[in-house]
């Protein structure tokens, strides 16, 4: 995936100021989480210190803190002298086992509530981008589900599941939907590599996606909200029939 693939909405929430509190953390969580969603593309170059500490709204010192911890977590990689500076690193796919240990800290209702939460963000912003979005916000949304459609990494699919909901979000012209629907990828992206394993869940799941954008396009906004809720339910239930067997 190259930078300018993943453009708009999505992008600027990554780089929209930090809630106060533990500002480091808030950082780390944010580019973290962007990463791991393929917001941010491997190897691409972040900002300089002071630009994104600026976008960021936090001080250089609370920068170079966060940039610190995202370098032992792998995330990060930071070069010296001419053409340096911090770079990307998408981190390898968790192998199956660890997907599983993961989910087994799950109990079936606490996912029940998470996919509740999951459906209402994507539900208002499936409505909120049949009334509000333009057909050129639609592309990155396209052009995500088409990448979902032939994604053979099981990775690749759960990171494409994930951006898409970013991506509604995004079209929703809401950078707190965006950014929630952000966090709530981080929580929950990886285990989507335990139910899109089958190339028939990942073509029914890009067919759900193209409905919601065709809903969204026409203008069509309870019904764009409705379908986006149930593509997530579906979902949701397909990971705690995982979390019962283990």
């Amino acid at each position: 995936m190259r930078q300018h693939e993943v453009d708009g909405g999505a992008r600027r929430a990554v780089f929209s100021p930090v809630e106060n509190g533990a500002r480091v953390d808030a950082v780390v969580r944010r580019i973290g989480d962007a990463i791991e969603l393929g917001l941010l593309a491997d190897g691409e170059q972040l900002p300089g210190e002071s630009e994104l500490a600026a976008q960021l709204g936090v001080s250089t010192v609370t920068l170079r803190e966060a940039l610190m911890a995202l370098r032992q977590q792998g995330l990060v990689t930071t070069r010296r002298g001419r053409g340096g500076g911090s770079f990307v690193t998408v981190p390898e796919a968790p192998a199956e086992d660890r997907l599983r240990a993961r989910l087994s800290g799950w109990s079936t209702e606490e996912l029940r509530d998470l996919g509740d939460h999951w459906a209402a963000l994507s539900g208002a912003a499936a409505r909120l981008s049949a009334q509000r979005t333009e057909p050129a916000d639609l592309r990155p949304l396209r052009r995500t589900a088409d990448e979902l459609t032939h994604a053979e990494e099981v990775s690749a699919r759960s990171r494409l599941y994930g951006r898409f909901h970013v991506e509604l979000a995004a079209a929703a012209q809401s950078a707190r939907l965006t950014r929630e629907q952000v966090e709530l990828q981080s929580e929950v992206g990886a285990l989507l590599c335990l139910v899109l394993a089958t190339d028939e869940y990942r073509e029914e799941v890009s067919d759900r996606h193209r409905s919601v954008i065709s809903a969204v396009q026409d203008g069509a906004h309870e019904t764009a909200g409705t379908l986006a809720e149930r593509c997530v339910r579906e979902s949701t239930a397909r990971l705690v029939a995982v979390r019962l067997t283990l």
